[in-house]
């Protein structure tokens, strides 16, 4: 059981819930954890977790808000802050995995969560954040189009698909091999074969 302090404001304790959460999905699969494993990691019993949180199922949503949250403001100043089209989407790429790296749960969850039957609220988060992800892309693509940056017949729907499905591919490379690390190293070579696919042969 880890020791956390008992007195938190009631916003902390929800977003100390969160982060054992991740953390869990880091070591085990994500359906399996229970809200016993996630009050033993806060070193809370479920009566506590439970005054913060009505259901298992409210906690998934606070943590599937938190990863929509915090990966699409990564990504966003991330491609800010880079100097053209194709730049931003290679500071996405890699401020991407930088995220998966450090929360390497969080791929668990979300392909989890997408794998489950029927619909929930969760799975929907997962879902709208996929479709604003791919938004994002698809006006850097054009930008790039109009710049002449990129390829100006460029499909931009199939490539943000491919740029999404290229992160997931090295995920489950990851995931294979056991190595986390290995995504880090892996990236920066596979997004320059994306790249050139895209890229305006002029």
């Amino acid at each position: 059981m880890s020791q956390r302090p008992q007195y938190l404001s009631a916003e902390d304790r929800r977003a100390a819930t969160v982060q054992a959460v991740v953390d869990l999905a880091a070591e085990q699969n994500p359906a399996e954890i229970t809200t016993t494993a996630i009050a033993d990691r806060m070193g809370l019993t479920q009566g506590a977790l439970f005054r913060h949180f009505p259901t298992k199922e409210a906690i998934v949503e606070a943590t599937m808000s938190w990863v929509g949250e915090r990966l699409l403001v990564s990504v966003d100043k991330a491609a800010e802050g880079a100097a053209s089209p194709a730049a931003a989407l290679e500071a996405m790429f890699i401020t991407h995995i930088d995220f998966v790296s450090k929360h390497p749960g969080v791929p668990r969850m979300l392909f989890g969560e997408l794998q489950r039957s029927g619909e929930t609220l969760a799975k929907r988060m997962v879902q709208t954040l996929i479709r604003q992800y791919e938004q994002r892309l698809r006006r850097l693509m054009e930008a790039g189009k109009a710049q002449g940056e990129l390829n100006a017949e460029l499909d931009v729907d199939a490539a943000a698909v491919l740029f999404i499905g290229t992160i997931q591919g090295l995920v489950m490379q990851s995931l294979l091999a056991g190595k986390v690390s290995r995504i880090r190293r892996d990236a920066p070579a596979v997004f320059a074969i994306y790249r050139r696919g895209i890229e305006s042969g002029t």
